[in-house]
């Protein structure tokens, strides 16, 4: 059983904070489906910044039965700290810092996995963060920053010592980007280089690649992202496999309908009507890519402007695709 402080989470599977899709409707969506953490998009820490409508939303908690974190971003620790300790009084039940992050505008404010490079300051963010914050500190990191400097079993040494409560590693380094395959073996490494909870991240997309990760490397949990994308009940086909050693069937036409009526419900009341018929487009395309006919829907659903249009067309698109099942079966 995982903990991170106080709380006790439901299994070792994590919801990557994938930035753009991981807002507080996908998160209920994957909780609902058997996530056992699910963490908030970055936040910058700069608070200055936080009053401005996007990230407004990023701070809106979840309704789910886990802890609620918060992670934040940044290379100065005293913002850093300041971060920690106000999102702590609105609500947040952790705080898990960003140095993963291999995105170029991160990477310019020397602030996400950049700081891979810069172990004394690594360590100076992280005693900040940690004292000031009365909620548990938790670090996502990846395996170094580039292949010929691979940091992360040290990183994680320092990250400990400074009090953080779970490290969670990216199988690549910053130079990787996603390009590749990621590696477990530094994972490994890093694994038994500590004492503190470690979680796996990385390519993680079927039951049988989680199993073999978790083999592989001895960890405690596994973080999964962008698989979660377009198939959150990722994470209940995970647990069944890693539970009871069997591959679930795949969700049927109307279970896939329900999930997605229920996101876009959602996203429609969290965004509002424009913005989340916006959103709803990016989410529905991960849903239908691999359904018959998913292109020429799209390239109608991708036109709509209302909510309630989205919600009609989906129906009838799925209408359509049961009556042709019905027919191949029959």
């Amino acid at each position: 059983m995982i903990t991170i402080g106080p709380y006790k989470l439901v299994n070792k599977l994590f919801l990557a904070p994938m930035v753009g899709v991981c807002d507080t409707p996908f998160r209920e969506i994957c909780s609902g489906q058997g996530a056992g953490l699910t963490i908030g998009e970055m936040l910058t820490c700069n608070s200055s910044l936080w009053h401005n409508k996007r990230n407004r939303l990023k701070r809106i908690a979840p309704r789910i039965t886990g802890p609620k974190v918060v992670q934040i971003a940044g290379s100065d620790p005293q913002m850093m700290a300041q971060a920690a300790r106000l999102n702590v009084e609105l609500g947040a039940d952790a705080i898990d810092i960003n140095m993963g992050c291999p995105a170029k505008k991160v990477l310019q404010k020397a602030a996400g996995s950049a700081l891979l490079r810069d172990e004394e300051l690594v360590r100076r963010i992280l005693l900040a963060v940690v004292r000031a914050s009365s909620a548990p500190v938790t670090l996502k990191i990846r395996t170094g920053w580039c292949p010929a400097n691979r940091n992360g079993a040290t990183i994680a040494r320092i990250a400990e010592d400074c009090g953080v409560t779970l490290l969670t590693v990216h199988g690549r380094t910053r130079q990787d980007r996603f390009r590749g395959d990621a590696e477990y073996d530094t994972i490994a490494t890093i694994k038994h280089a500590v004492s503190i909870p470690v979680i796996a991240n990385g390519d993680i997309d079927s039951p049988q690649k989680a199993a073999a990760v978790l083999r592989h490397t001895d960890v405690d949990g596994l973080m999964v992202g962008r698989a979660a994308q377009g198939q959150p009940w990722i994470f209940r086909d995970i647990q069944c496999y890693l539970e009871h050693g069997i591959v679930n069937e795949a969700p049927g036409l109307k279970q896939i309908l329900r999930v997605i009526n229920t996101h876009l419900f959602k996203l429609h009341s969290f965004y509002g009507e424009t913005k989340g018929v916006w959103y709803a487009r990016k989410h529905v395309g991960g849903y239908v890519k691999d359904l018959p006919g998913s292109r020429e829907f799209l390239a109608s659903f991708n036109t709509l402007d209302s909510a309630s249009a989205q919600l009609e067309q989906l129906q009838q698109y799925f209408e359509i695709l049961t009556e042709d099942e019905g027919v191949i079966a029959a």
